[in-house]
């Protein structure tokens, strides 16, 4: 199995989900939306199974450059991988920074802070191409002579650190702020209040906030999310928006010039021409509602209880993935990928979901027996079949019970 913080730490990450379920449930104070809990989770899933493949990228990368150019051999003591712990938190720093100063780079990181909730699950959304823009800046590690292994267990650590500081449920801690960040300093990070935007980007130690002009302060409550609404619970499309948007703003632009600024500028850069830079709007309690598209409570059921058999897979998928050859990867991430998509569809009540979920019922057992696991006895292949009828008669009924209750709500409306 790989040796990855990030995967082995799952188990915590859901464990200390529903902890701030329960302090949700005594507080009776809303923290969670299955909606939007939901696709935060699912970005972080379609992050995580895809990484299997873009962090080849990443990692051969560092590998190449440590293999030809590192300056020293730095053993990996506890000290040295005490340093590298700083350092990569450091480079971090820098790569987050950049992820929200650079129009292109935001593309992949912006799927982060899209959730208008601010929550653990908030932690797991993630986006899918972020890796692309930000593996670059630890390289100046392979240089200095890190060996790969130690980096990705100090980096991995270092994105593990960050869980815990997603949530509204710890207040202020002291002296620890000076140093640390903590809830209340990301709290800063992920509100689109206009003092609030682009500060505090720290991974683990606040400092580097502190020396390179980038702290805040928390003072009054943030609101959460970005500046445009995302409108939307499938993970797919929260990953492309911005890019698609993109594309539409180069079209826009006229000369090469304009159209390298719009790339690498911050967010919002426009020529003058066009009105210059964009303006962070201003918070209005009043008008600024949170995307809050429901689907009704028997489609939430079917979703939520699909989602748990989803999450198990896919966990199953993380620890066994270097066992599959490379088809049986790329079908299981589809698998997985197409799945969380359904899911976010049924949440939308998206006119084409009720078909594609029949579909993705249709080809989950197909795909599991044959290609993963063909080689097991036949209560698995009954197991999967049972599943599948099982699924579709609940979708089904939930499908037709809605519909009878709406005909029903419209009979007596005319008739009154």
């Amino acid at each position: 199995m790989d040796f990855n913080p990030i995967i082995l730490s799952i188990p915590v990450y859901f464990a200390l989900i529903g902890i701030e379920l329960a302090i949700q449930a005594i507080r009776k104070y809303r923290i969670y939306r299955l909606n939007d809990a939901i696709t935060n989770i699912s970005c972080g899933i379609t992050q995580q199974v895809t990484g299997i493949f873009f962090k080849v990228l990443s990692i051969s990368a560092y590998q190449l450059v440590y293999e030809n150019f590192a300056l020293f051999e730095i053993l990996p003591t506890w000290y040295n991988l005490l340093i590298l712990f700083v350092l990569a938190d450091f480079c971090y720093y820098w790569a987050h920074r950049k992820s929200h100063e650079i129009n292109l780079f935001w593309g992949g990181h912006v799927v982060h802070h899209q959730s208008e909730d601010y929550n653990f699950s908030v932690a797991l959304r993630q986006g899918s191409f972020q890796i692309f823009w930000t593996f670059f800046f630890y390289l100046p590690l392979a240089v200095l002579g890190f060996d790969t292994l130690s980096f990705v267990l100090m980096s991995g650590l270092v994105t593990v650190y960050q869980f815990w500081i997603h949530t509204e449920t710890i207040g202020k801690l002291g002296p620890v702020e000076w140093v640390m960040n903590t809830p209340s300093h990301h709290r800063v990070h992920h509100g689109r209040n206009p003092k609030y935007i682009d500060k505090n980007h720290a991974g683990v130690f606040i400092i580097w906030d502190r020396m390179f002009g980038t702290f805040q302060e928390e003072e009054e409550k943030p609101t959460y999310g970005i500046t445009k609404q995302t409108a939307s619970w499938n993970p797919v499309w929260v990953n492309l928006q911005h890019y698609v948007e993109m594309a539409d703003g180069l079209k826009q632009m006229k000369g090469f010039r304009n159209k390298f600024n719009y790339v690498f500028n911050k967010p919002g850069w426009r020529p003058v021409d066009m009105g210059g830079q964009m303006a962070i709007p201003e918070i209005n309690a009043e008008t600024d509602l949170k995307y809050d598209k429901k689907a009704d409570a028997q489609t939430s059921l079917y979703v939520f209880i699909q989602y748990l058999l989803v999450l198990g897979g896919t966990a199953f998928f993380l620890f066994q993935a270097e066992k599959l050859n490379i088809l049986q990867q790329l079908i299981a991430v589809s698998l997985i990928i197409f799945s969380v998509v359904t899911c976010g569809l049924l949440l939308e009540e998206n006119k084409y979901s009720l078909f594609l979920e029949l579909f993705r019922l249709i080809i989950t057992p197909i795909s599991i027996w044959f290609l993963i696991l063909s080689n097991e006895n036949d209560a698995v292949l009954y197991g999967l079949l049972l599943y599948t009828c099982l699924s579709t008669g609940l979708l089904l009924y939930f499908r037709m019970f809605k519909g009878i209750t709406l005909k029903a709500t419209t009979n007596t409306n005319t008739t009154q």
